[in-house]
């Protein structure tokens, strides 16, 4: 079997027929004609096979295969300095002026308490990541702006839950250029510090490099298991060097050049809270590690679908792994509701961690039982929306249709029934089919459909107010550009920088 890419972001689903296909011009609005029969459902021993029903396109002889318009600057500026961004540049500006100021000696304070900033910025960016945080600030604008206020207000919402990771990004550099900052200004007074003081700083900004280097994209996207190892285990070297750095930097005297054993002065200091909220904010989520059952259903090479107890709310995301510490990977959660006896995952063969679920399926599996929340979770706040997604990014896009009924599914795919088995296909056919969900069949429809004419048909009979999207890089950006131009509201993967 060819080795696939491994993209890990729950959110980034895959394309099957992102190749260029000739694409089927549609009518003005998408119907469904073709019913099954019936659909595979297991229950003891009958089993009664049916297919589920495709999204018959009819064709438009008015549409024509045009090349597509190439978007105005401001349109594909708009597209490119998204809120993640500008979190990140705002950030960095700010504590790039106060660091002028602090190297020009024209601010004194950052001089003497060069910790409080470098521990700032970096238990915010703790923050940003840390599980509860973010279930808090989902619950908080779920339950006090769900509906009632204006659209552009609850867009700018979900807007800014959604790149939240702007600020991880720009307080965690931020933070290092500080802990540069008050490096370097211990080894120009190196003749007043103890050189423990300097060794645990050196040792502290190598830690941090290293980690905040394996965060990058290219790296985080293309070699998993490297940014994990890096950025979680040398991330809990560099929290421990801290620790030390600020215990040795607190606990001695400048004046005397002598070391002061008293831990009450150490604990009266800032940096002291700072490190142990750092450290809090880090283990919160590891206490919620449990190894528990699994049954893990096969329906075709391409996929394993992963059954769990208990059910989950919508737009909530997963990490799984065979081990306690090593090697956590995130999917979209799959549920009927809090109150259902199971939730599952779509797990797409994609690398090796979930081709090793194919091949050699375990019994059980390790699981952070707090999930934490992707954006589909702020789904709750809009009246009526359209869920749009690609293969197996479904499993970040289904829950949101299941448990709202006033949102509508557009999934593109190749032989989803065959692909995805009956129990997803149960699902769908059970509470989608046949007035809220418009299937693409690739291969049986001969290539992929004009899939902003579905959301545009969608979009304005459904009477939506929010489009979400869940596909590959390509295709995220090709459907972003079209609803930015179509002027509809929309919200796209996540990529990052």
């Amino acid at each position: 079997m060819p080795r696939i890419e491994l993209v890990e972001d729950p959110e980034k689903g895959t394309l099957d027929t992102l190749t260029p296909l000739p694409v089927l011009p549609v009518s003005t609005k998408a119907v469904i004609q073709d019913a099954a029969d019936g659909l595979a459902v297991q229950s003891g021993v009958n089993e009664k096979r049916v297919e589920l029903a495709l999204a018959e396109a009819k064709r438009d002889p008015s549409s024509s295969n045009k090349p597509r318009r190439r978007l105005s600057r401001w349109v594909r500026m708009q597209l490119w300095f998204t809120t993640y961004r500008k979190f990140f540049s705002f950030i960095i500006t700010l504590n790039g002026v106060g660091l002028l100021l602090a190297i020009l000696d024209v601010w004194k304070y950052p001089r003497q308490y060069t910790g409080a900033f470098i521990l700032g910025n970096l238990i915010f960016a703790i923050l940003m990541r840390n599980e509860v945080f973010g279930r808090l600030l989902y619950c908080f604008v779920n339950t006090c702006f769900a509906k009632w206020p204006p659209l552009w207000f609850r867009l700018a919402c979900t807007d800014i839950l959604q790149n939240l990771g702007g600020i991880h990004s720009g307080c965690a550099a931020s933070g290092f250029a500080w802990l540069i900052f008050r490096v370097t200004l211990i080894f120009i007074d190196h003749k007043d510090n103890h050189d423990a003081v300097l060794i645990a700083g050196v040792v502290t900004n190598i830690a941090v490099s290293i980690s905040i280097a394996s965060a990058f994209p290219w790296v985080r996207n293309t070699h998993h298991n490297i940014f994990e190892r890096h950025h979680r285990f040398i991330g809990w070297v560099g929290l421990l060097s801290t620790w030390i750095f600020v215990v040795l930097g607190d606990s001695y005297d400048l004046n005397t050049h002598s070391w002061n054993p008293d831990g009450i002065h150490v604990i009266r200091q800032q940096d002291f809270w700072y490190v142990f909220g750092m450290t809090i904010l880090i283990l919160i989520p590891w206490f919620t590690v449990r190894e528990v059952n699994v049954d893990i259903e096969v329906p075709s090479p391409k996929v394993a679908i992963l059954r769990f107890e208990r059910g989950m709310q919508q737009g909530l995301l997963s990490r799984i792994s065979r081990s306690s510490i090593m090697e956590y990977h995130a999917f979209g959660i799959v549920s009927e509701g809090p109150h259902a006896k199971y939730h599952y995952l779509i797990c797409g063969v994609q690398g090796d961690f979930t081709r090793s679920l194919v091949n050699e399926p375990p019994t059980h599996l390790w699981t952070r039982q707090l999930k934490f929340a992707g954006v589909s979770h702020s789904s709750t706040i809009y009246k009526r929306g359209i869920r749009v997604c690609t293969g197996t990014g479904l499993g970040a896009a289904l829950s949101t249709c299941l448990q709202n009924p006033d949102w509508y599914l557009i999934w593109i795919g190749s032989e989803q029934e065959k692909t995805f088995g009956p129990t997803i296909s149960g699902l769908i056919y059970r509470h989608l089919w046949p007035d809220r969900v418009c299937l693409w069949d690739s291969k049986a429809r001969g290539g992929r459909p004009d899939v902003m004419k579905l959301i545009k048909d969608a979009y304005h009979s459904w009477n939506a107010e929010v489009v979400l999207i869940t596909s590959n890089w390509q295709g995220d950006r090709e459907l972003m550009e079209g609803c930015k131009e179509a002027g509809i509201p929309a919200f796209g993967t996540l990529w990052d920088f």
